[in-house]
């Protein structure tokens, strides 16, 4: 879902635009810096505890979802929801998510796929489109708090893109960091380099947080959006990268984990799956322990 358009002044787009946020079912508010709302005793409830003294292994998931379109032409997220769940994510990045438009029968594809994976769902708003909306979402195993949207720049004639991020809260562990899904523009180039410079400083105030942020960037290894964000982040496949896109025969690597700071992360390994039909991207995993 890709639009050119004429070139331009690149837009600043707003910090928080209007969209939904979803925590499960539930509206949260966009302060890094609020209190976690769940107490110790809920969080304790709802899954096993960690022990601090071991290292939290995170599995990631980044996945282009096409809205649910493969390449066979059919709409089926449940298909979709069958690659993630084969995967045992922990945290899933997802791009190109329908929330109530008429191409994707009015679904919301964030909260479906949450059901249908018994992860909790947090949608980010890009844009409106055909009657309803369209961003990025985060699933997650573990509770999510303060989920926050990030518009980023662009021009007249492209679509406009987001980063949707939440604080993430391991039950039973005092870790905390937080995770980050994005979508950089596919064809401007000059936009696409902006917006890369501009994650690192929405993603700033975190409080001493570490960082994950993933997602389709639409840059093979190299390029200046690649230069811009290894300035300020660490690529979990960093001299490993195999193409993600297209989906049935893949020669370009578009998909990543970043993350940051570099010494705060072990990554245990990443790996391009082999799904060919589901999506037009294929699904990339990144395992990485936190200290």
């Amino acid at each position: 879902m890709e639009r050119p358009g004429p070139a331009g002044p690149v837009r600043r787009a707003p910090t928080h635009p209007a969209g939904a946020r979803y925590f499960g079912e539930t509206s949260m508010t966009t302060l890094f810096c609020r209190r976690a709302w769940l107490g110790a005793s809920l969080v304790l409830a709802i899954a096993p505890a960690l022990s601090a003294a071991d290292a939290l292994r995170v599995r990631v998931v980044t996945y282009n979802i096409h809205h649910g379109e493969g390449t066979d032409g059919k709409l089926d997220l449940e298909r979709i929801a069958a690659v993630i769940q084969r995967l045992e994510p922990d945290l899933v990045a997802l791009q190109e998510v329908d929330v109530g438009t008429t191409r994707s029968q009015g679904v919301d594809q964030a909260a479906e796929l949450g059901r249908l994976t018994g992860l909790q769902a947090a949608f980010g708003k890009a844009m409106d489109y055909a009657g309803g909306q369209y961003g990025g979402a985060l699933l997650s195993r573990w509770p999510l708090e303060d989920v926050q949207t990030h518009g980023l720049p662009y021009e007249a004639g492209c679509e406009p893109r987001c980063a949707v991020a939440a604080r993430v809260c391991p039950p039973g562990d005092p870790r905390r960091f937080v995770f980050a899904a994005t979508h950089l523009e596919h064809q401007n180039a000059t936009v696409r380099l902006c917006q890369a410079g501009k994650l690192a400083p929405y993603l700033a105030d975190t409080g001493g947080l570490p960082v994950l942020v993933a997602g389709d960037f639409n840059a093979v290894p190299g390029s200046p959006p690649l230069t811009v964000l290894r300035r300020h982040w660490a690529d979990a496949a960093e001299g490993k990268w195999a193409p993600t896109c297209p989906a049935a025969q893949p020669d370009a690597t578009l998909d990543y984990v970043f993350y940051r700071p570099a010494n705060a992360w072990r990554v245990v390994e990443t790996q391009v799956i082999e799904e060919p039909v589901a999506s037009d991207h294929r699904p990339v995993l990144a395992v990485l322990e936190l200290p």
